[in-house]
């Protein structure tokens, strides 16, 4: 598949200077963005540059912390670079996640592939950790130095190289040194596939970026991942409803649900012209885009019971949160949404649209994780999915969204 002749020189937009041993990849915004796959927009700052997952014109419409931080957490982007390099080191600023009285969170961890095949995994040491009192909901960041993830000992010859970022960690790339020149890598002709979701999407406690359920159902399905999980962030809102209209795909998914429920954020009466709202603005541009609308996977706190979700801290000191909802089951009658509520209105506005629209699709949540599943592998804070149900639910999404009749089967892709 690879041929073993030398590469091409590498074009000056990609080689600022050369040292005894090393080639420097300059990271411009502009060029970096050429490597870059996964993110809508790359902002210049002091260090680097930072990837971000929605654009600009969205995030100044939106003062939340969480959605900035969320937004800034590069799940599913990658650098993609074609290259002989034996060595690779990437410099990047990070800035992870701590909680007051809680031991500290592990380390994000980058995933090199080669060829399309996971080859080594690292992690940076230093970067800033950004501390957030529970109780309070209040932040405060300890600064903290730039730090280097080095790959060492790769195949010596020309292959394409994958590094995908931590999804649970700001990343600032700093700088990429080489002992071989890069270039971009040329387009394989792969599908695009843009999806939007909650935190289950961005990740929550998967082990690696590629082991996010979106990563694996993309790897399974051969196609591109663009993915807007944004964690307690899938609410609806305009502004991610014209970044999805307005980000070029083949395929897109939006998994609608928990975050309504879990952020108690609005009642019957709001949500479903609020989900038409979202899903017109998303045709206008792209009125015949294979569309599915996937609804909450299980999660027993909510199912009948109304939000808001609200973390129990009893276990915090031993590094364990639970969440619990707060709502009253008998609060149904007044509107309130649970996600035995939003599943149904899910269900009756796709089937009320696929009248008019034979390419919106709709996928039952528990389907990728139901009651079966939950007896097996609970969720460990009452409302996350770990590793093993990441992996679950990625192999289950790629064999009914891309397997054959699926709504993204390789005949119903545009």
């Amino acid at each position: 598949m690879n041929s073993p002749h030398d590469p091409a020189p590498a074009p000056d937009s990609f080689v600022a200077s050369r040292g005894a041993d090393w080639i420097t990849t300059p990271l411009t915004p502009e060029r970096a963005a050429d490597l870059l796959r996964g993110a809508l927009e790359v902002e210049r700052t002091e260090h680097g540059v930072l990837p971000h997952r929605l654009p600009a014109r969205a995030r100044v419409q939106c003062a939340d912390e969480q959605l900035a931080r969320a937004e800034a957490q590069p799940s599913g982007v990658r650098l993609v670079l074609r290259t002989r390099a034996t060595t690779i080191e990437l410099d990047a600023l990070r800035t992870k996640m701590g909680y007051h009285g809680a031991p500290p969170r592990p380390d994000g961890v980058y995933d090199l592939l080669v060829d399309g095949a996971l080859t080594r995994q690292a992690g940076v040491h230093g970067g800033n950790v950004l501390m957030m009192d529970m109780t309070t909901g209040t932040t405060e960041t300890v600064p903290g130095p730039v730090g280097t993830v080095r790959f060492a000992g790769l195949p010596d010859r020309m292959k394409d190289v994958e590094i995908w970022l931590p999804h649970n960690e700001i990343t600032e790339l700093v700088a990429l040194r080489t002992d071989a020149p890069v270039e971009p890598v040329p387009d394989r002709g792969r599908k695009v596939w843009l999806h939007h979701g909650s935190s289950i999407s961005h990740g929550s406690d998967a082990v690696s970026p590629t082991a996010i359920w979106p990563a694996l159902a993309a790897s399974l399905g051969g196609v591109e991942l663009i993915n807007l999980g944004l964690s307690g962030s899938a609410l609806l809102d305009p502004f991610t409803a014209r970044a999805l209209r307005d980000t070029p795909a083949d395929m897109i998914s939006v998994k609608i649900g928990i975050n309504i429920v879990n952020a108690d954020l609005m009642r019957l009466r709001a949500f479903g012209p609020a989900v038409h709202g979202f899903l017109d603005t998303i045709r206008e541009g792209h009125p015949a885009t294979p569309l599915l609308v996937v609804s909450p996977i299980l999660c027993p706190i909510h199912e009948d019971t109304p939000g808001p979700a609200a973390p129990d801290f009893g276990d915090i000191s031993e590094g364990r949160l639970r969440f619990a909802a707060m709502g009253d089951p008998a609060e149904r009658a007044t509107g309130k949404l649970t996600l035995g509520v939003i599943r149904d209105e899910l269900s009756r506005i796709v089937k009320q649209r696929a009248a008019d629209d034979t390419h919106i699709h709709y996928l039952d949540g528990r389907e990728l994780y139901g009651r079966a599943d939950h007896a097996e592998l609970p969720l460990p804070d009452e409302l996350h999915p770990d590793a093993a149900t990441h992996r679950l639910m990625g192999e289950r999404f790629a064999a009914l969204a891309f397997g054959s009749g699926g709504p993204f089967a390789s005949e119903n892709r545009s």
